[in-house]
């Protein structure tokens, strides 16, 4: 019998005509989901036993269950029909190799545009934790992430040096970076590109995603003269780690320490002609000798004192905790993902960050309805709930609604 809220159709359909996805459903609705494959061209002109948009939430749940082979993913994506008996009768999973053609015909482009259409931040004002002063905290990171050993996949994206036998890595690699909220550790703007493009390349990139309600953190490997620049242009605030060698002349002394600076362009390191003004805090831990520089556009001691603002700082470690959960927790220990070639990678990547977006999400929500803060929540609890719950909800018709179906009250 159907549980309640589950809809069967007049029709017999063709699997998968109604999949389970469980609570990927409530952040990814199947009418969004048509609308991105609409706008990315990716509307069928035929009928297929796998349509465009099973595909898509294929690739999700193929990211949710990363151990899982292609066939056992499609079974427990279709779990939650059991109670459907002309199901067991007509189904049988597609072919590792029809899912693989399925996911080539489908592209990286279409899960690219769902995760700008859906990766926003979710903390609201009343979220602990997630705010400094009326600002919105992030923070922006990079990493790696290794690929199935392929011949597409080297020639494309390269492979790290190594020690060891020809001086290569045994897998490709491809860098991703980051814009993450740290008070939810919602990623809500992504890039990837081949090994060999730096992080300072790619993270003009995510740019477009700041706002001005927000405060921007990064390490000392990103401050330049540019990317000061461009990043400022958007009207967010930053505070950012300076290297130990940076040339950062006093031009006033504040009563906190703090104290005003400017940085150049190195192409205008003599004649100092267009600098950019900022405030540079400094400080130490515990009795260690390392002194850390900090420059930030927040220029006024009485809005963003300086003992604040170095408490602050350790908030950036909040990306390197998303990126953690998005590798080991959700892609399992020694992560490599299992696209043969580049779109598919791209694909994938997308994948793994649109269902990490929903998990966080969800957290946000069930500690605002607890009152907490979301990093009272588990993650690792967080997705193995929502593991069973794809398996045990039949949700959703993959087709357009345009057929006769019987809700079940």
């Amino acid at each position: 019998m159907p549980r309640p809220g589950q809809v069967t159709s007049s029709s017999r359909e063709r699997l998968p005509d109604r999949i389970a996805i469980g609570v990927l459903t409530r952040a990814f609705p199947p009418e969004l989901v048509d609308e991105v494959l609409a706008a990315t061209g990716r509307v069928e002109q035929r009928k297929r036993l796998l349509p465009a948009r099973v595909v898509v939430y294929f690739v999700l749940a193929m990211c949710l269950f990363r151990q899982e082979g292609y066939e056992e993913v499609t079974r427990l994506l279709t779990n939650g029909l059991a109670w459907t008996r002309h199901w067991q009768a007509q189904w049988q999973a597609p072919t590792t190799a029809a899912l693989s053609r399925a996911r080539a015909r489908l592209g990286a482009e279409p899960v690219a545009a769902l995760f700008e259409r859906v990766a926003t931040p979710v903390a609201t004002a009343a979220t602990a934790g997630a705010w400094y002063r009326g600002h919105r905290l992030v923070a922006v990171d990079g990493t790696t992430f290794d690929l199935a050993d392929t011949p597409a996949n080297g020639d494309y994206f390269g492979r790290p040096d190594s020690s060891r036998g020809d001086g290569v890595s045994a897998y490709p690699q491809a860098r991703v970076v980051a814009l993450a909220e740290c008070g939810t550790h919602a990623i809500f703007a992504a890039t990837s590109a081949p090994l060999t493009t730096t992080e300072s390349k790619l993270v003009p990139k995510l740019w477009p995603a700041l706002a001005p309600d927000m405060l921007l953190l990064a390490d000392r490997a990103l401050l330049s003269f540019d990317a000061w620049r461009a990043a400022t242009a958007t009207g967010a605030d930053l505070l950012w780690r300076a290297r130990s060698s940076a040339v950062l002349p006093v031009t006033r002394q504040f009563d906190d320490g703090s104290y005003l600076s400017e940085i150049v362009a190195a192409r205008d390191k003599n004649r100092r002609a267009d600098p950019a003004t900022v405030r540079v805090v400094e400080f130490t831990l515990g009795e260690a000798a390392t002194v850390y520089r900090l420059v930030t556009s927040l220029l006024d001691p009485e809005q963003a004192p300086a003992a604040e603002l170095a408490a602050l700082y350790a908030q950036r470690w909040e990306i390197e905790t998303a990126l953690d959960e998005l590798k080991t927790h959700q892609g399992g220990p020694n992560l490599i993902l299992r696209s043969q070639h580049p779109d598919g990678v791209e694909q994938e990547l997308y994948g793994f960050l649109l269902t990490h977006h929903a998990l966080r999400g969800l957290m946000h929500d069930t500690a605002a309805s607890a009152e907490t803060d979301p990093d009272r929540i588990s993650f690792l609890r967080t997705l193995r709930v929502v593991r069973r719950q794809v398996t045990d909800q039949a949700a959703f018709s993959p087709e357009p609604p345009n057929a006769s179906t019987t809700v079940h009250p």
